[in-house]
């Protein structure tokens, strides 16, 4: 769908900690809420699923800030090691900075914010709405990682969507481990045929769906 010559899109830049992070930000005309992507284990802000979602949720009416985690330099590091993609506590507090900067960004700071996560990101999303509880109001996983939020999980204080593909079956293991220790609404959406990354016909389609709905039912 074509969007509005009223819809704000720029490129953003922003402190969080000692880094300069930057992101694209998309807010449609009478925006409800924003989403805040973290992204993945080896993934970037252009990522295609992501944007891919980022675009549905902006066709319901959804603001979008697309973001990278980790600087130039450490993806470089990273591509090497594998080692800062599950460092939860740096991508959790890079993501903090994010909800930081969007509450005081006067665009933005009258959004409720929502936090969508992929895989490790999903993680690194839990524990930074467990700093951040009255900002953060909803968070959505894709084939993510919660259980790498170890014992935050369960002082998260917004409802919580875990979208996991039914082939996909360790990460659905993961998944329904943690369901108990979440002390919040929540709810484990499995998409039978699908793999980890949603790549089968209409499996991506069926999660910007799940999550356009979750958002919209909690960041109104």
């Amino acid at each position: 769908m074509a969007m509005s010559p009223k819809t704000i899109q720029e490129l953003v830049q922003f402190r969080a900690g000692t880094v300069q992070i930057e992101g694209n930000l998309v807010i449609p005309e009478g925006a409800h809420g924003i989403v805040l992507f973290a992204h993945g284990t080896g993934s970037s802000r252009m990522s295609p699923r992501n944007r891919f979602v980022a675009q549905e949720l902006n066709d319901t009416g959804l603001a979008t800030l697309l973001i990278d985690l980790l600087t130039r330099e450490e993806e470089a590091v990273d591509a090497q090691t594998a080692e800062l993609r599950f460092d939860i506590d740096l991508l959790a507090g890079r993501l903090e900075g994010a909800i930081d900067w969007l509450a005081a960004n006067p665009p933005t700071s009258n959004l409720s914010i929502g936090l969508f996560g992929a895989s490790t990101g999903a993680g690194a999303a839990l524990v930074a709405a467990t700093h951040r509880t009255e900002q953060v109001k909803a968070i959505v996983s894709r084939g993510g990682r919660p259980d790498l939020a170890g014992p935050a999980i369960s002082s998260v204080k917004a409802p919580v969507l875990l979208i996991v593909g039914g082939r996909d079956l360790p990460v659905v293991r993961l998944n329904k481990m943690v369901v108990d220790e979440l002390m919040v609404d929540n709810e484990v959406k499995v998409i039978s045929g699908a793999t980890h990354l949603f790549e089968e016909p209409g499996a991506l389609e069926e999660v910007a769906r799940a999550a356009a709905s979750w958002f919209t039912r909690y960041l109104r």
